[in-house]
């Protein structure tokens, strides 16, 4: 019995490697390095052969439990499809993934094979193209992929709707007129978005902002982490690296037209989803405040205190996207 109940343990890293070495056959010893702590604790591993791997522990977040069935599903997929990603490593007995216990509860762990390559440059034409072109052959591949019994449909209610009300529901705004504003924003953009009579579904990545992946030395764009991921909007998809063009204080848009550019040489976009993918901006910023309304808990209000200032965003690309359409 604590006299503290915890939100988030952070294991020891001893743990870690031992947690590892029971669930996986890596040559030993292991060794362990905390890279990030966050939505997520990701780990690099170190075989005792020299072979480097990433092990990702999953967090409690507030759409619920990570959806690691389906998740490494579609990684399986997408490998046997000939789409560069991450492959994730199977356990002693085979399975894809593992699950643990911490104070706070269980957590599902997964471990990937290190990437060979380069991170991505923001304004390197290059890299933007190989992020299009990635991304359009793993919505090709997600046309034959139906995973079974998955967690999470990314809509607008889990985009959008539910985000919002983590927004509200944290006090984080205090400003009455700004919550009203945020309000009326994201009503507008569904609105704008249930407007549109043939949106593509896929099975999306979920989170392409274009530093999700590795540039091996082809050239080509190796994806990773697709946590945030499952059968959702494709211009959602698109609409998550514009987002990355435009959002805190970014305003070039250059390497977005290149990004489309690598798109369109695999896949065609629709009109439709071209025009939606600038409304989903506002959802996907909507999306991501509420992500970190939902730590203030854990994180504390001056960590989050940034989701009160960004309705100027939202009214800004709003305005300036849509003024025509707005009445």
């Amino acid at each position: 019995m604590f006299d503290f109940d915890p939100l988030y343990s952070t294991p020891q890293v001893e743990a870690v490697e031992q947690f590892i070495s029971k669930h996986y056959p890596l040559a030993g010893p292991i060794s362990c390095r905390l890279l990030q702590r966050g939505l997520n604790d990701v780990y690099l591993v170190v075989g005792g052969n020299g072979e480097h791997y990433v092990f990702r522990l999953s967090h409690r977040r507030a759409r619920g439990p990570a959806d690691v069935k389906t998740e490494t599903a579609f990684l399986a997929h997408l490998l046997q499809s000939g789409v560069p990603v991450a492959a994730s490593i199977p356990t002693r007995e085979g399975a894809m993934f593992v699950q643990g216990y911490a104070p706070e509860g269980a957590r599902q762990g997964v471990l990937f094979r290190a990437i060979d390559g380069r991170k991505p440059s923001a304004m390197d034409a290059g890299d933007a193209s190989a992020n299009g072109r990635t991304l359009a052959l793993m919505h090709n591949a997600a046309e034959t992929f139906s995973p079974d019994e998955a967690l999470y449909r990314l809509d607008l209610e889990h985009l959008l709707h539910r985000p919002l009300a983590r927004i509200r529901d944290s006090g984080i705004v205090e400003d009455a007129e700004v919550r009203s504003d945020l309000e009326n924003i994201a009503a507008r953009t569904a609105k704008a978005i249930e407007a549109f009579a043939d949106l593509t579904w896929t099975h999306c990545h979920g989170d392409c902002h274009g530093f999700n992946a590795r540039i091996n030395d082809a050239g080509e764009a190796i994806f990773f982490d697709f946590d945030d991921g499952g059968r959702g909007y494709l211009a959602y998809d698109l609409s998550v690296f514009l987002w990355a063009q435009v959002s805190f204080g970014r305003k070039s848009t250059a390497m977005w037209d290149v990004f489309l550019e690598g798109y369109r040489a695999v896949r065609p976009i629709t009109p439709d989803d071209f025009e939606a993918a600038l409304r989903f901006v506002i959802v996907r910023h909507i999306w991501l405040m509420g992500e970190y309304a939902s730590r203030a808990q854990e994180w504390g209000s001056e960590t989050v205190g940034w989701i009160a200032r960004e309705a100027h965003f939202l009214r800004t690309w709003e305005t300036e996207q849509f003024v025509d359409r707005l009445f």
